[in-house]
């Protein structure tokens, strides 16, 4: 009998640490986790990609983690304010979609762990020391970079023959685009491209912009996307379509809409790679010592469609080169 009852009492003593070990994938049992999720401009299927990241890596809304989503609805003087609501919710970690959103939470706090998901120089505009080593309480997906804007003039110039001027269309009230207009400048400069820069400031800003583009009759357009530009991305490639410009863009959802040509990051892929570095804050990690991811793979997607809508013929080597060819 006194076997028997010392091997119940060990079973009993045993139960609170296996109910208490914490799970196989490093997750603390019985804990949800409160995230902020700021973004300047809704993009659901985004936001979706994320999401589907942090459930592949057992993050599930509901049981272990909830989500405040803020959005500027594409009014980035919003954005100070919003950062700021999320801080006061006290949430474990503020998730930035972009480059605004991210100075815009790091201005707000100096201790809630912060990951952007895309970015275009993190390093240039100071958010973060290095890519290897950000230092501070953020870190995240890098993706465009100045240098991309040079390789989408190479490639619309061999998209368009006879390309001798670019309208390049950008918004001003962006640090990190004036990045890309001098990386552009100077690569237009050996291709022998004269360039016309117009900016905007927001959605109310491209009516203007347009009339601008009109009078000065260029060859082609190029863009420098932000999150204004995506906000009104459907606007300006039907824009493009009317005047008969031959158009690149940085995202695929813009040839989505019609646009000719896209070359750059697959944005859905970034926003579940983001996901991954969610997952190691989350579990510990300190996003100063987080290295800022960077994309693997770069697509360039050609509108054939549109190219024939355009009148353009698009060169069989320039179309072996492309990762997606629609028809």
């Amino acid at each position: 009998m006194l076997t028997r009852l010392l091997s119940v009492l060990m079973v009993l003593l045993a139960a609170p640490i296996l109910f208490t070990s914490p799970p196989a994938d490093g997750q603390p049992a019985g804990r949800v986790y409160r995230v902020g999720f700021l973004a300047a401009t809704p993009a659901p299927h985004l936001s979706a990609a994320f999401r589907q990241g942090l459930r592949d890596l057992g993050w599930i809304e509901g049981q272990n983690i909830t989500i405040e989503y803020r959005d500027a609805e594409g009014r980035a003087e919003r954005l100070p304010d919003l950062a700021a609501q999320l801080v006061s919710l006290n949430v474990d970690l503020i998730v930035a979609q972009a480059g605004p959103e991210s100075a815009a939470v790091k201005q707000a706090t100096k201790s809630i762990p912060i990951v952007f998901l895309i970015h275009g120089d993190p390093v240039g505009v100071g958010l973060v020391a290095s890519l290897a080593k950000p230092g501070g309480n953020i870190t995240g997906t890098g993706g465009f970079f100045p240098e991309l804007a040079a390789k989408r003039l190479e490639l619309l110039k061999q998209a368009v023959p006879g390309l001798s001027r670019a309208a390049v269309l950008w918004n001003a009230a962006n640090p990190i685009k004036h990045l890309d207009w001098k990386a552009i400048q100077a690569a237009a400069r050996p291709l022998a491209l004269t360039l016309q820069s117009h900016e905007v400031r927001s959605g109310d800003n491209f009516q203007g912009a347009f009339n601008a583009i009109k009078k000065r009759r260029p060859d082609a357009l190029i863009l420098l996307e932000d999150p204004v530009m995506f906000r009104h991305r459907t606007m300006i490639v039907e824009f493009a379509a009317r005047e008969r410009l031959p158009a690149i863009y940085a995202l695929r959802e813009f040839v989505d809409a019609g646009g000719l040509m896209t070359y750059g990051p697959n944005l859905i892929d970034l926003f579940r790679q983001g996901a991954t570095t969610v997952d190691k804050v989350l579990k510990g990690a300190k996003p100063a010592d987080l290295p800022v991811q960077q994309p693997t793979k770069f697509e360039l997607i050609i509108n054939l469609k549109t190219a024939k809508m355009l009148g353009l013929t698009i060169s069989p080597l320039l179309l072996l080169r492309a990762d997606q060819v629609i028809e």
